[in-house]
């Protein structure tokens, strides 16, 4: 079952990152009596901007039911730095390990445009649960 948000980002005319969000569990990968949900994410990033950019750096904030926090940064996202024309997309997909079988992940992408400018994209929070346990 896979959850699809989509969430406009970096309003500006010259420089505007769309990211659309889909997330699935992995039930096969999971171990619920070792606290262990695995859950897969695909994200599609859009340049809808005036102007080319490339993806610098990712910046994600995962929360547990527990409230536990893991925050991970890095170059990139899948070993690539994504350069988009205008109207162009890249799409990935990749994983997160809660001890939940509820979570939530938000973040951001670090963008420079062709003109120089630099600009943050931000991703809304996004749920990750088990289909069926939240209505």
């Amino acid at each position: 079952m896979n959850t699809v948000e989509s969430f406009p980002k970096s309003r500006t005319t010259r420089h505007r990152i769309e990211v659309d969000v889909a997330t699935s569990y992995v039930d096969d990968q999971s171990k619920p009596e070792m606290s262990r949900y695995v859950f897969s994410y695909t994200i599609t990033i859009r340049n809808e901007g005036q102007v080319p950019a490339r993806l610098l750096t990712r910046h994600w904030v995962i929360t547990d039911a527990n409230g536990k926090v893991q925050e991970v940064r890095g170059e990139g996202v899948v070993g690539e730095q994504p350069y988009l024309l205008p109207g162009q997309g890249f799409r990935y997909s990749s994983g997160a390990i809660l001890e939940t079988p509820v979570g939530a992940m938000q973040g951001s992408y670090q963008m420079v445009a062709d003109d120089g400018h630099e600009f943050e994209a931000p991703i809304a929070p996004f749920r990750l649960a088990i289909p069926g346990l939240l209505h």
